[in-house]
């Protein structure tokens, strides 16, 4: 994708070190490993922002409210040492509930004085949407493994912290990437 499509998930800090330099132009491409997030609230109580609505921060480029400043953290590992090779992070915006189980209500839509996740129910990111993705521009061919972490700071109290990690193995080979094999897993 070209750096001028990339504005507002610049200003948000969601690109590689690489893509703020002061040669970078409009016109170059960056490589971004896009993928889908589902999180589902499996407790008995609401996930809600730690922050009051008060203090959510307005981001004008994206146009929306942010009530958390880091709902997901994503690492991009090398499959063999387990060294961080790339990473990217996701503050929650439009925090809702998505879809819900049977039996279950859905209770929180996209607002500016209302967001969270009811017990039950999920809310899902698009692969689409800006900082959905890790920006893989200087990561050379290889296996790789995603770690995708929900709450990566605890802020959210949650009755069981051992669900919020999925990896998944990757292969990427400069042109396309492969993913198997994706689990829950401890850290």
């Amino acid at each position: 994708m070209q750096m001028y499509a990339l504005r507002c998930a610049a200003e948000e800090n969601c690109l590689a070190r690489s893509a703020y330099g002061p040669a970078v132009r409009d016109i170059d491409f960056r490589v971004l490993l896009r993928f889908p997030q589902k999180v589902k609230n499996q407790g008995t109580t609401d996930f809600l922002p730690v922050k009051p609505r008060h203090q959510w921060d307005w981001h004008s480029c994206h146009q929306h409210y942010h009530s958390m400043d880091a709902f997901s953290n994503y690492d991009l590992l090398d499959a063999i040492t387990g060294r961080k090779m790339a990473e990217g992070h996701k503050a929650s915006f439009c925090l809702e509930d998505t879809g819900c189980e049977p039996g279950f209500r859905r209770r929180y839509a996209c607002t500016s004085h209302t967001q969270g996740l009811s017990p039950g129910c999920h809310d899902l990111y698009a692969a689409n949407i800006d900082c959905q993705w890790i920006d893989i521009t200087d990561v050379p061919p290889g296996n790789y493994i995603l770690k995708v972490t929900v709450n990566p700071n605890f802020h959210v109290p949650e009755s069981d912290f051992t669900n919020n990690v999925v990896r998944c193995d990757i292969t990427y080979t400069g042109v396309y990437v492969q993913t198997r094999n994706c689990r829950v897993a401890r850290g």
